[in-house]
């Protein structure tokens, strides 16, 4: 028991005795820094400014999109003749006829534009079938 006693103390007294040089500081330092990045932009959601930025925009379009959409199936329901209208946009399969019907009837155009846009055509096409 002494052996080990007198082992265990021997790997303290090294331990508490021990003074890394400024060198392995630093580069400890370095690698601590490095593994941090790593592991935050791969498992930490980390990201960069213009993956933010990205995102950002993307998400906007998706937001603009959806609602003008719903500004279209919303003008197309309050339309006078709704439920004719209605009627004839269900009896055109082909989805491309479908998005120029609601081009056409200009549902889809917001107000201060000239023109609707594409992405806000086909998802007032897409609700108006459901």
């Amino acid at each position: 028991m002494s052996v080990q006693s007198s082992n265990k103390t021997s790997i303290t007294q090294r331990f508490d005795s021990y003074q890394p040089s400024k060198t392995l500081l630093v580069w400890a330092c370095v690698v601590t820094a490095i593994a941090t990045m790593i592991i935050g932009f791969s498992w930490g959601g980390w990201v960069t400014g213009g993956t933010s930025s990205k995102a950002a925009a993307a998400a906007g379009d998706t937001a603009r999109g959806e609602l003008a959409s719903a500004i279209c199936v919303e003008r197309f329901n309050a339309a006078p003749d709704a439920s004719a209208k209605l009627i004839e946009f269900k009896a055109i399969t082909e989805g491309y006829k479908q998005r120029q019907f609601v081009e056409a009837g200009g549902w889809a155009t917001m107000p201060g534009q000239t023109s609707p846009d594409s992405r806000s055509v086909q998802a007032c096409a897409t609700a108006l079938a459901v």
